[in-house]
């Protein structure tokens, strides 16, 4: 059983936590990682009304999105009128008024991309992001509205480390905010370059990026020991952006519901009585695809969830054996992607440890996924048991893409669909997989509907998708592919704060130092 209880009283507790102890939503959105190191859950997962076919099917985005957050946000603390104000806000800057539309890829039966990339940095990472950048900034002028004159106002510290998107869509979502100083780490040399200028190119006195001599990992890893380290913590309250962050999540189930609802309405009655969804998602930090698994287990009828991922295949691999094992991080093609850690994954490991525990009991459950990321830790692996992978299989299924393969399905979309669809290599991964399963499923006489994610635009990749697309005849990047708000970037300046050592010592001075420059 996943679904705990009614949605009485929503809180939220740690995936390692043996107590019962539970946070506010502000308190785990503005916290971001739980003092023990662990992710932030809801105390439930709430129902969708029995009749939110009907009543929800023709909502747009945002009134889609008020309908679910309003399951796991009091309104004790966001009031209908504020959490209105925030989504309309969060989602005004989308160059789709749709906000995340779903199009036909026509080159095969019954498969449909979900169009992530249409907020202001052209990657789905927006749709949370803008929103969480909003959020603290509410929950910022709360704490310091009426303050006497003079008094130390509440300042948050945001600290995150990104493969490429993330940062970008963090900087655009909080560049300007009043209290909260944004620091982004990445890897050196493993970011495109339009992610890095992005990045970069944005000057204002609250964000700071610092590209780190090392890998993804390395980043996320300085990240989670800056969150560990109280003395710091307590001094600068840093706050999360990356997908640790509850709020992101949360932001990213309304666009299974909306990719559902565009797909059931395109359909005749007839076929709305036998629609059967799946949903393929290209994967790294496994946030995206947990958002999914939070839309099925809330009532969204999905009949599977499918996990893509490039070379670097940690949740592949643990689906078909139960054991999670660090590999070294190849670069490869879709760097977003390269990924040896999926820190979202303790979330749903959280999960199905307790519903395949004899006992259901919460606190053990805590236990046992602590006992899971310290041997992690410690031997850069661990085993579920057998029950425990089972019930996984019967969420998620997945495959992993090779590079060749990505660049071949980049080809073979663009010269096979009618409108000459050009894939970002991630979305490439999602489709290759999309396309096996189909395949599988028997193609014409499958029953089901295939929705694959696309998480970015290939214009953010420039060099896979001229591998794949540049000896054909009539095809210009620059025509075909470049928006013209993004092709000036690499004319502005930049600023970068360069660390060359993976170091906390190192990471830790560089934010006070720039934090003092803010002063």
């Amino acid at each position: 059983q996943i679904i705990m209880s009614s949605p009485l009283s929503q809180s939220y507790r740690s995936t390692r936590s043996s107590s019962s102890e539970s946070r506010s939503f502000e308190s785990a959105v503005i916290r971001g990682l739980a003092e023990d190191g662990g992710l932030f859950i809801p105390s439930q997962i709430p129902k969708v009304p029995a009749n939110f076919l009907e009543e929800w099917s023709k909502l747009s985005f945002q009134e889609l999105a008020f309908k679910i957050m309003r399951l796991y946000v009091s309104d004790k603390e966001i009031d209908d009128k504020d959490l209105t104000e925030l989504i309309k806000k969060s989602y005004s800057k989308f160059r789709s008024e749709k906000i995340t539309p779903l199009v036909r890829i026509d080159s095969k039966p019954n498969l449909y991309l979900l169009e992530l990339f249409h907020g202001p940095t052209y990657a789905f990472k927006d749709v949370a992001l803008q929103f969480l950048g909003n959020l603290f900034e509410y929950f910022l002028q709360k704490k310091n509205k009426g303050l006497p004159s003079g008094s130390k106002r509440d300042h948050i510290t945001v600290v995150g480390a990104t493969s490429g998107d993330t940062g970008g869509a963090a900087i655009y979502g909080l560049r300007n905010k009043k209290d909260v100083s944004v620091f982004i780490l990445y890897p050196t040399g493993r970011v495109s370059p339009l992610q890095e200028q992005q990045m970069t190119t944005v000057r204002d006195a609250n964000i700071h990026t610092l590209s780190v001599k090392g890998t993804f990992d390395d980043c996320q890893a300085l990240v989670k020991s800056v969150f560990s380290d109280k003395a710091f913590n307590d001094k600068y309250h840093v706050g999360a952006v990356n997908s640790i962050n509850w709020a992101r999540i949360l932001a990213q189930i309304t666009y299974y519901f909306h990719g559902y609802f565009q797909l059931y309405r395109s359909l005749s009655d007839a076929e709305r009585k036998n629609l059967k969804v799946k949903f393929v998602v290209p994967s790294g930090n496994f946030g995206d695809i947990l958002a999914g698994f939070y839309a099925k287990n809330m009532g969204l009828p999905i009949e599977n969830l499918v996990v893509a991922t490039n070379e670097n295949d940690i949740l592949n691999r643990f689906l078909h054996t139960g054991t999670y094992d660090k590999a070294p991080v190849r670069a490869t093609y879709s760097p977003a992607m390269d990924i040896c850690v999926s820190s979202n994954f303790e979330r749903f490991l959280w999960y199905m440890v307790r519903a395949s525990s004899a006992d259901k009991d919460d606190l053990k459950t805590g236990n046992k996924v602590k006992e899971f990321m310290d041997q992690l830790s410690k031997d850069g692996v661990f085993k579920v048991s057998p029950e425990t992978l089972k019930l996984a299989q019967s969420f998620l299924s997945s495959g992993s893409v090779t590079d060749e393969e990505t660049v071949k399905t980049i080809r073979s979309t663009y010269l096979e669909t009618s409108n000459r669809y050009i894939l970002d290599p991630h979305s490439a991964v999602g489709i290759t997989v999309a396309e096996r399963t189909l395949a599988a499923d028997g193609e014409k006489s499958s029953p089901y509907k295939y929705v694959s994610l696309s998480t970015a635009h290939p214009a953010k990749f420039s060099d896979v998708v001229n591998k794949a697309l540049g000896d054909i005849k009539g095809y210009s990047f620059e025509k075909d592919v470049l928006p013209e708000e993004l092709h000036k970037l690499a004319s502005l300046p930049k600023k970068i704060k360069h660390i060359d050592a993976v170091s906390l010592k190192v990471v830790e001075s560089a934010i006070e130092e720039e934090l003092s420059k803010e002063n």
